[in-house]
């Protein structure tokens, strides 16, 4: 299990670092911000997604910074899912994020800290 768990963490630190920084500098990108609504939004989300990444990396170290960046990350892939859904893009366009809110929600709930948390929840 603690393979897994940090192949899906190294994953999402390149897939959100690459996609972020897209953001910035991907003219295909930039294209699909003007379509999605407030481009503006686009400089945000990628800052925020490098800063997910930087988190997640820094995680790897410091747990509770795993499960704020893990979380903080499967928000944006639940608002990516939205925004799909609003702009009435096809649903297979939105199973990228579906896949990267599940992934960082396995994140969330594999880390140590968490699972502690819920066990004394239980008791």
């Amino acid at each position: 299990m603690l393979r897994f768990t940090q192949f899906a963490q190294a994953l999402s630190i390149i897939s959100f670092a690459w996609y972020g920084l897209g953001c910035f500098f991907s003219a295909p990108m930039i294209a699909d911000f003007a379509r999605y609504g407030p481009s503006r939004l686009r400089v945000l989300t990628g800052g925020l997604q490098v800063a997910g990444s930087l988190g997640l990396l820094l995680g790897y170290v410091y747990q509770p910074l795993r499960l704020l960046a893990a979380g903080g990350l499967a928000a944006m892939m639940f608002a990516a899912i939205l925004v799909r859904l609003k702009i009435r893009d096809p649903l297979r366009a939105s199973i990228p994020a579906f896949l990267y809110l599940c992934l960082n929600l396995f994140l969330v709930v594999s880390a140590p800290w968490f699972i502690g948390q819920v066990g004394a929840w239980l008791d």
